[in-house]
């Protein structure tokens, strides 16, 4: 799974992924809808890579967060975003025991689970990389 490419935009509902770079900035396509756009260098764009959670250690980074939602959901849809406070403070402290109760406001843990739903919906968690990359080879030689 590749977060790079996938953007979140400050003052802009939803995900988007990033299709090329123009003069001004970038041509995006929103995972809600398909439409295509620009975005341009003056807005606070992220790539979800760069994204992370705060925790009492150190920070957790969102794709560790969205592959322990995946774990605890066994690949299903998480719980509605709009759901009341304490069953979101509820899902998150399962998915991260360890966030940051002060600093990760529930409105933060709002948009994560939002986000996990859309990725999920859009098929673009994949997990299944990861776990085929994380197998040592073996290098023994006779």
């Amino acid at each position: 799974m590749d977060l790079k490419k996938i953007l979140s935009i400050a003052g802009k509902p939803g995900l988007y992924k990033l299709v090329a770079q123009s003069k001004n900035g970038f041509v995006i396509e929103s995972l809600i809808d398909g439409k295509r756009m620009n975005a341009f260098m003056n807005e606070k764009i992220s790539s979800l890579e760069e994204i992370s959670i705060f925790s009492n250690s150190e920070d957790i980074g969102l794709k560790a967060v969205l592959q322990n939602m995946y774990n605890e959901t066994n690949g299903q849809k998480a719980i509605d975003h709009k759901a009341d406070d304490a069953a979101i403070k509820a899902f998150f402290e399962k998915t991260v025991p360890d966030y940051d109760k002060e600093r990760v406001y529930v409105s933060h843990m709002r948009k994560v689970i939002s986000w996990y739903n859309l990725l999920l919906e859009k098929g673009i968690l994949d997990f299944t990389e990861e776990e085929t990359e994380s197998k040592p080879e073996d290098t023994t030689t006779e």
